[in-house]
This record gives structure tokens, sequence and C-alpha cells, in this order.
């Protein structure tokens, strides 16, 4: 699929969140300014989080309630691996009964559960966006 602004790449965010459950995680892979944290403020918001979402780059992990669970926004950019990351406690995170969302989740391949959602989102030019979705299932996620 394609989005052409940053405000459709949180819509699609918004979209996925329905069909996200406790333990859900979802890896993030894209360059630098691809959209990630903009589609994790749409997932956000789709969850009902009302507190603004950042990227973590500098806290590594950030924590946002949405009762009953809680959404895990994870950027792995500056993680020497997934030996950091299980450090961190990462691990207890992604099989807990939250929601994770991880940026450069490419940077932890032993960490990611084979359940994980992958979202690829590639800049194509200006402000579109090509994001490719696996590991949901085509009827009934976002489409």
């Amino acid at each position: 699929m394609t989005t052409s602004s940053p405000e459709e790449t949180a819509r699609l965010g918004e979209r996925l969140a329905p069909y996200l459950r406790p333990g859900s995680v979802i890896a993030l892979r894209g360059g630098l300014g691809a959209g990630k944290t903009c589609l994790t403020k749409g997932i956000a918001r789709g969850l009902g989080i009302a507190e603004e979402v950042t990227s973590p780059t500098y806290t590594i992990i950030s924590e946002y309630p949405a009762p009953p669970l809680t959404l895990y926004h994870i950027d792995a950019y500056r993680l020497g691996g997934d030996d950091d990351f299980a450090a961190l406690g990462g691990e207890e995170i992604l099989y807990g009964k939250g929601i994770s969302v991880i940026e450069w989740s490419e940077r932890l391949p032993r960490s990611l559960p084979a359940e994980a959602i992958t979202i690829d989102i590639e800049i194509a030019d200006g402000e579109n966006r090509i994001i490719h979705i696996t590991g949901l299932d085509s009827t009934e996620g976002p489409g």
C-alpha cells in the first residue's frame, strides 16, 4: 500500500490498532525519516492514548498506558544488538501482555518472536511511502 503524507501514514496506524492484542509485536523497518514514529503515533491514537508519542531514540523504551494494557515504543537504533536489548529487560516486554512497537527492529533479529508483524516502510519520493505489512492476516488487517 502507499501513503502520500505523514497524516495518511498515521491513519494507517490507527486502522491497524484494533487488530492488535496483548502480546502483539510490531517490527518496523525503514530508513531515517521513513515514517516509523509517525505510524506509531497512529497506533497509539488507535489504542486511545492521548499522550504525545515521540521518538524514543535516547530513552530506548517509552511506555504509554492504554488500559487494560501498555504500549511499549522501542527504538533499537542505539542498541548494540540482542544482548543489549536483553540487558534492558526487552524480552520480558516482548513476551508480556503489552503491545510492542520496535523501530529499527532489524537490529534485534534473535529477540523478535516468530509471530511478529513486520512493517517495511520505503520512501518513494517526497512524502510518498510504500508500506508492506507481513504477519497480519490479510482477511482481518487494514488494507
